[in-house]
């Protein structure tokens, strides 16, 4: 549908603005700016794709797409020393502090965001080599996957536009 749009525009002399999004952490603080920048791309008319490769094929993985967590370790915006990231329970804990922000902030959970991202004509498209790598199936991917395709067809969808690597 999102590539009928793009043709049609193209064709009445509109300029079709293109981003592509890679997204290799498959961690909650990584999806929610992907599918956030995407969503306001495509709302602004622009061609997205998102392309999620290693950790981020989690993100559409039907068995952990709803269990995304936060890493403590690593990540110095949660101003927690690394050391304390290791004591057990640190990363269920960090993780429910950011449910929690996000739930009071009434933003809508990953799934929601990403269903919505798909209707608003948002590619996207697995990595190939990394679900071999890591054994996962077409059959584990959400309904959301356009496609699986590898690292040169994904340049292919890039070319002419702007790349963001979450």
């Amino acid at each position: 549908m999102a590539q009928t749009t793009t043709l049609k525009k193209e064709a009445a002399g509109v300029r079709v603005h293109k981003l592509s999004i890679i997204l290799s952490k498959g961690t909650l603080d990584m999806a929610y700016p992907a599918f956030m920048l995407a969503s306001a791309a495509a709302a602004m008319g622009t061609e997205v794709h998102v392309f999620f490769t290693f950790w981020g094929l989690s993100v559409i993985n039907k068995k952990k797409e709803s269990k995304l967590k936060v890493a403590p370790v690593g990540n110095p915006a949660l101003s927690v020393p690394n050391i304390l990231g290791v004591i057990p329970g640190m990363t269920a804990m960090t993780t429910s502090m950011m449910r929690g922000k996000i739930k009071g902030m009434k933003l809508r959970a990953i799934p929601e965001l990403i269903h919505d991202a798909h209707e608003m004509g948002v590619h996207i498209h697995a990595c190939s080599t990394t679900m071999d790598m890591m054994g996962v199936r077409q059959e584990d991917l959400i309904p959301e996957v356009d496609d699986i395709v590898g690292a040169a067809t994904f340049l292919q969808l890039s070319e002419d536009g702007q790349t963001i690597f979450v």
